[in-house]
């Protein structure tokens, strides 16, 4: 007998196989696709859990775990970077982007959810092993227990620097916003430690649903009648869903008659709506109309006065999209596929005019909590142009004692009042309309007599509008 035989077996541990955890990996797969296509989030997650849902791996709980695991990470990515940064022997960008979504994943856990800590970790380092492999599960496991030894304030009194030494550097890793983000906010608010602390918070609160029940087509009785709903702030259109409530499950927002719409789009509109104009009030514009939101709303205005709405998109599948929304009209409108800055139609020939300008939409990091991070401040070089554009021809498409609203989903200065200075300096047949007395119930519009809603202040949008009369 060889020396080989005698020698007592020893049995092999198994290999146990990682626990795939249905939640973690579906949030796991919307970061990826927010990071490697510029995906975002709002429009990523409902087929991902739509699909999760119709296998039968979902319920309610596990989507509302998952949605807020997505948002979360993402509305928290600065702060939890600093964090984890503090965590690492090496620097955050030589960690494979993969890597850095999961540990994402788990400080959320750890230090945003009442998820116990060691349940947290746990089922962290189980996504690993399952979407990264053992090693870098290891890698993950240890960076996370560090993580777990202090709570939120406690790491934010180690990485962020104190307010006295850096105000804005200060506030950017608390409040998980870029540092230029924070500069351009502040200046918009005018100043003031309470105001910009209030506005980031608010930035980094997930928003209400908000419904705008179309004129003519629904009423917000009707949606009223939904579970969970309430009625709007400040729009007579408005009703917001409370307690995660969805939209797609509500009848008249299936059939088009009601839509989707933050309050501060809705406001926009109804402020053009309501402007005094000279004369006939026969013929709008809207000459950015993608993806109909307003359009829709100003449409069923128009229709109620007799009034006619041109609704106008450069990308010919969004004006697509604009023609779902006005599908079912009570009046007569038109949509047509045509560039805003070299438009088909003559000048002066509308009475009321609203354009809705492309902008880094720095006003709905609510809704859209990535896009903080893909803006750069050289972006706001790209939209100047063509803003500027937009709104020229805006004037020169209004008739003399018509309107032209000039509207943005960002408040930064440069986007708002800047734009407005530099064409009223080649418009001098012009004069700015007092916005403010349109939307009466709505308090804190600012000095006038442009408007600025915040989400802090009005729980909308940062929308912007300058309301401008041709004078000759």
């Amino acid at each position: 007998m060889s020396d080989q035989s005698r020698r007592p077996h020893k049995p092999h541990k198994p290999h146990r196989r990682p626990q795939k955890d249905p939640v973690r990996i579906l949030a796991f797969e919307a970061l990826r696709a927010v990071d490697e296509r510029d995906a975002y989030a709002n429009l990523v997650l409902p087929p991902l859990l739509r699909k999760a849902r119709e296998k039968g791996d979902f319920d309610g709980r596990d989507a509302a775990l998952a949605t807020e695991l997505v948002y979360g990470t993402l509305r928290r990515q600065g702060t939890y970077d600093a964090i984890v940064a503090a965590c690492v022997d090496r620097p955050l960008r030589e960690v494979d982007p993969p890597v850095l979504d999961v540990l994402g994943l788990g400080a959320h856990q750890l230090l945003g959810t009442r998820i116990p800590p060691h349940a947290a970790v746990s089922a962290t380092v189980e996504l690993a092993r399952v979407v990264l492999g053992d090693g870098r599960a290891k890698f993950v496991n240890a960076v996370l227990r560090k993580v777990a030894q202090h709570d939120l304030d406690g790491w934010l009194e180690k990485v962020a620097p104190p307010y006295e030494d850096d105000p804005e550097d200060h506030l950017a890793v608390v409040h998980s916003h870029p540092r230029w983000v924070v500069s351009a906010l502040w200046d918009s608010l005018g100043g003031g430690r309470a105001g910009i602390e209030d506005l980031l918070e608010a930035d980094n609160e997930r928003p209400e649903v908000t419904l705008v029940a179309r004129p003519g087509r629904s009423t917000t009785g009707e949606l009223l009648r939904e579970e969970a709903a309430v009625e709007g702030r400040w729009s007579p259109y408005a009703v917001r869903l409370t307690e995660g409530g969805e939209p797609g499950a509500v009848e008249a927002v299936r059939e088009g008659r009601a839509g989707v719409q933050d309050e501060g789009s809705q406001l926009v509109a109804l402020a053009l709506a309501h402007a005094p104009v000279e004369g006939r009030d026969a013929l709008w514009l809207d000459g950015c109309a993608g993806p109909g939101g307003k359009a829709a709303l100003l449409g069923a205005l128009a229709a109620e006065r007799g009034a006619v709405l041109l609704a106008s998109e450069k990308q010919p599948h969004r004006a697509g999209l604009v023609a779902r929304a006005l599908d079912g009209n009570p009046g007569p409108y038109q949509v047509i596929a045509a560039d805003g800055t070299r438009p088909p139609w003559r000048p002066g020939s509308f009475d009321r005019v609203l354009v809705d300008v492309p902008c880094t939409g720095l006003g709905a990091l609510r809704r859209r909590p990535e896009a903080r991070w893909r803006r750069r401040p050289e972006d706001l070089d790209g939209f100047a142009p063509l803003q500027r554009d937009l709104l020229r021809t805006a004037l020169e498409s209004v008739r003399v004692g018509g309107v032209v609203g000039y509207a943005t989903c960002s408040p930064h200065l440069a986007e708002t009042r800047a734009v407005v200075a530099d064409v009223l300096k080649q418009y001098p047949d012009t004069e700015l309309v007092d916005a403010r007395p349109l939307l009466p119930d709505v308090p804190a519009l600012g000095e006038g007599p442009d408007i600025q809603l915040w989400p802090h202040l009005h729980g909308t949008d940062a929308m912007y509008l300058a309301l401008i009369r041709r004078t000759g």
